[in-house]
């Protein structure tokens, strides 16, 4: 788990109303979330932002490892699994999941939290650890707060 300030979070969300107001595109917006979130440092090795369009998640921004999977099918792999069971997803070791989607062999753990305004689901902040059960109450929490504020500024 971290130790940074959870005055974090916040400036996170500040960073990401100042682009609004100067009408920064919504790219340019989760660039920022997943820049932002990766420099709180580990447990956060790579964050990815993935939108709904139709039927599968379609990766718009990420910072850290590359991955491969540009697009996800709704309810393949942990990304997937939580817009099909509209739930958030903490994954304390992916290699207990039998359709986790390796983006890398580095991986032990995951966070999807959904980016939602109500019911509707318009994508999720997908984070990838290195370290086992690297994401407890806290770091949810903190991706939450900036996975809320997108909803919002979206």
């Amino acid at each position: 788990m971290t130790t940074r300030s959870t005055a974090d979070a916040t400036k996170v969300v500040r960073a990401l109303r100042a682009a609004h107001l100067h009408d920064e595109e919504r790219q340019v917006l989760l660039r920022i979330a997943c820049e932002r979130i990766r420099e709180w440092g580990p447990p956060y090795t790579s964050v990815y932002a993935y939108m709904l369009h139709g039927d599968e998640l379609v990766l718009e921004a990420h910072a850290g490892r590359d991955t491969e999977h540009s697009r996800i099918p709704i309810g393949k792999g942990v990304c997937g699994t939580a817009v099909a069971e509209k739930r958030d997803q903490n994954i304390g070791d992916v290699s207990a999941i039998g359709n986790y989607l390796a983006c890398n062999l580095f991986t032990k753990s995951e966070l999807v939290v959904l980016i939602r305004r109500g019911d509707h689901i318009l994508g999720q902040i997908d984070i990838d650890s290195d370290v086992a059960n690297g994401f407890g109450k806290r770091e949810y929490a903190d991706v939450k707060e900036v996975a809320d504020a997108l909803a919002i500024l979206l």
